[in-house]
């Protein structure tokens, strides 16, 4: 059977097939505000195609790996403000994701893989891996969909580090994905370079965390640099995004807490 989506398989088929070395792969994205340049399915779009070509390429390499349809609602109420964004509470995106993991459980699978095309939902699914594997059994991950990569040709380089959403590597991806969903005329740099210099407080990696809406920088909702947005480095991002999913679903295959005996 040459389809890896799990929703086009007869159910008989999954309980046949389905075993303890099987991974089910559930993307999600969301439906957002990304300022006025980007459609709001943006990470819809880059859960939806990197974690569904990663599917089909592992399954090409060997691997029993197959692809729930993708969440397109989940956490983003810090978008919550802007008209068109369609969001789940935080208990009822948990309540979800551990359901999923339920059903998943009872197909027969080994392995749930989150892949994740929206920053908001990060925590939250983090949380979820350890709720799913103690109520199911199941091994859980969570991985993202997008790499970070600098641009060739400096598409990156002014965003100081806070090119978080709607920027550059964004805003590139969906270029490469659905050009025809990108209105660079509308795009430019809207980065808060007040915040930039704190040495400690960061959206990522910094040693302090912060909570934030999306409209609290004084920009339209995007924080990062648009007006330098490439096709050329939308099609880097694809190759590397999506050679680094295919790794970390080998990766993810071989992998076993247990101390070996």
């Amino acid at each position: 059977m040459s389809t890896r989506k799990l929703a086009e398989l007869p159910g008989p088929d999954v309980a046949a097939r389905f075993g303890p070395d099987t991974i089910v792969v559930q993307p999600t994205g969301a439906v957002e505000h990304h300022g006025p340049h980007l459609p709001l399915v943006t990470d819809f779009l880059l859960a939806e195609h990197i974690g569904g070509a990663a599917v089909e390429r592992a399954a090409d390499e060997g691997l029993d790996v197959w692809q729930l349809p993708t969440l397109a609602f989940t956490k983003s109420d810090e978008h919550s403000w802007a008209p068109g964004t369609v969001w789940l509470d935080a208990d009822t995106m948990f309540d979800t994701v551990v359901q999923i993991g339920r059903a998943v459980a009872l197909m027969g699978a080994g392995t749930l893989v989150f892949a994740n095309g929206h920053g908001g939902n990060t925590a939250l699914l983090q949380v979820a891996l350890r709720e799913i594997r103690r109520r199911t059994g199941l091994k859980t991950f969570l991985m993202p969909t997008l790499a970070r990569v600098p641009g060739p040709d400096g598409e990156d380089a002014d965003e100081r580090g806070l090119g978080i959403h709607g920027g550059a590597a964004e805003t590139s991806m969906i270029l490469h994905l659905r050009p025809d969903l990108v209105d660079l005329a509308r795009a430019d740099r809207w980065v808060p370079d007040h915040i930039a210099d704190f040495e400690r407080i960061a959206f990522n990696g910094g040693p302090v965390s912060f909570g934030w809406l999306s409209n609290d920088f004084g920009t339209p909702g995007v924080v990062g640099d648009a007006s330098r947005a490439s096709a050329e480095y939308g099609k880097l991002l694809w190759d590397v995004s999506l050679d680094q999913a295919v790794a970390s679903l080998h990766e993810i295959a071989r992998f076993d807490p247990a101390v070996p005996r």
